[in-house]
């Protein structure tokens, strides 16, 4: 039985005080260079969309993913085995021992660190249509023919399971990252939404992660600070749900201001911070 006690100790011990964390961003704002803010020999880099030009003189380590079979198997590997998983599917101990024999030096390189910067989400939901698109499942069993709801709804569900499977990643904290879009409907009415192939993903991920935030551009207003995506100059991280500039946010640590400085290193202190306090 693998049902066990987790005490106060374990559960706030620096192992599994880790945090599952979506950055949203306009294209441009600087999200990948949050990478700059992380302890490189900590981090490790899941590079799906060629960028890390902006951080070329980052001394972490990255591993490059051009298709979703890799990113699966890179979850995989970061996630270890997942008890539940069907026995010949993605995730399960056979999955993960045969990658385990064919690449011992992922194993050796991911065990040793505790920070995983997926770079992007937006480009794993591409790559997992491509992917999709010629699955059985994407096509009619009367016809023959290519059927996008059904490619659509095999996107969600692998998307879906690929993240979920790296929040329960022991002992590693995760940070996905997305590109946010603009979206002006037929009134005129600005919303704000992450861009991702197929809803159900981008509908499912704030459910997934514990914090959601959005990296964007602020002017300053007085003593506040005013959302300026055009002519801003001071970079942002929104981190509240129901925030007063309409951006994607949740806060489920409870420690986060209505915005915060744009350094994922100190926010993510501010979020595992043990209290002192004694009970």
């Amino acid at each position: 039985m693998a049902l066990r006690i987790v005490t106060a100790d374990e559960r706030l011990s620096r192992a599994a005080n880790k945090t599952t964390l979506a950055l949203f961003g306009p294209s441009g704002v600087g999200k990948t260079t949050q990478l700059k803010t992380l302890p490189a020999a900590e981090t490790i880099c899941i590079d799906l969309e060629a960028g890390l030009k902006s951080v070329q003189d980052w001394r972490g380590d990255s591993i490059p993913v051009r298709c979703f079979e890799d990113a699966i198997d890179i979850a995989c590997l970061v996630g270890g085995v997942n008890p539940a998983a069907d026995p010949t599917g993605f995730f399960s101990e056979g999955h993960y021992q045969h990658l385990a024999a064919a690449h011992p030096d992922l194993v050796r390189l991911i065990t040793g660190k505790s920070i995983v910067f997926l770079d992007s989400i937006t480009d794993l939901t591409r790559q997992a249509m491509a992917w999709a698109k010629n699955r059985p499942e994407a096509f009619s069993d009367k016809t023959g023919k290519p059927d996008t709801r059904g490619a659509y709804g095999l996107l969600a569900r692998e998307v879906i399971g690929l993240l979920k499977h790296l929040q329960h990643a022991p002992g590693k904290t995760t940070i996905m990252v997305g590109i946010l879009e603009k979206v002006t409907d037929e009134f005129g009415k600005v919303t704000w939404q992450p861009q991702m192939e197929g809803g159900k993903a981008a509908r499912e991920l704030p459910g997934i992660v514990d914090q959601v935030v959005t990296m964007a551009l602020f002017s300053r207003e007085g003593d506040a600070w005013r959302h300026d995506p055009e002519r801003g100059t001071e970079r942002r991280l929104v981190c509240r749900a129901g925030n007063s500039f309409g951006l994607p946010a949740k806060d489920r640590s409870g420690r986060l201001d209505e915005t915060e400085p744009a350094d994922l290193a100190a926010l993510l202190r501010k979020i595992n911070a043990t209290s002192t306090s004694q009970g």
